[in-house]
């Protein structure tokens, strides 16, 4: 835990690094960090299914966004390359964040959706993307989870009808 808050500390300090490289750093860290959450949490709590939905959606939102990045062919606004179209980093961070939501609620996502917003906007201020590139990154990683993913929350009911007791069970896993 202290080798984390020394990391953290480190990658805030404002001596060493200008604001705009922290927010691009930032974003860097975020891009890989909360999708490795998503897919960590299907391990954590045992959820094979859940597994095969983050790699089906995951190679998806990547397979779709270097398809577009390498096809559609739109200059960076720092023009370094013509891969601006869509922003993958937003694109992978917004795949763990949905994932997250549609797998196990809103609850335990909204702070992945915050990261996954800052992961854009790191890209918007780096000079690395458009905004366009940043909505069509988000929207891919989203809509590839939300087809993807189905909620992890199972109700069932069963019926017992056998010696003395009768009567109905709930039984809910979260």
């Amino acid at each position: 835990m202290k080798k984390i808050i020394l990391s953290l500390v480190t990658l805030f300090n404002v001596s060493t690094l200008t604001a705009e490289d922290n927010i691009k750093k930032v974003g860097d860290i975020f891009q890989m960090l909360i999708p490795a959450t998503a897919y960590a949490t299907t391990l954590y709590v045992d959820d094979v299914e859940g597994q095969h939905q983050f790699y089906k959606s995951y190679a998806t939102t990547m397979g779709a966004t270097f398809i577009l990045k390498y096809t559609v062919n739109e200059k960076r606004p720092d023009s370094s390359s013509t891969d601006s179209f869509p922003s993958g980093h937003t694109s992978r961070a917004f795949a763990g964040a949905s994932f997250i939501h549609m797998r196990y609620g809103f609850e335990y996502a909204w702070p992945a959706y915050l990261g996954a917003i800052f992961t854009g906007y790191s890209r918007l201020e780096a000079k690395a993307h458009h905004p366009i590139d940043v909505i069509a990154g988000a929207l891919l990683g989203t809509i590839s989870s939300f087809y993807f993913a189905s909620s992890y929350k199972k109700i069932t009911f069963t019926a017992n009808l056998e010696n003395d007791y009768k009567g109905l069970t709930l039984n809910y896993k979260f």
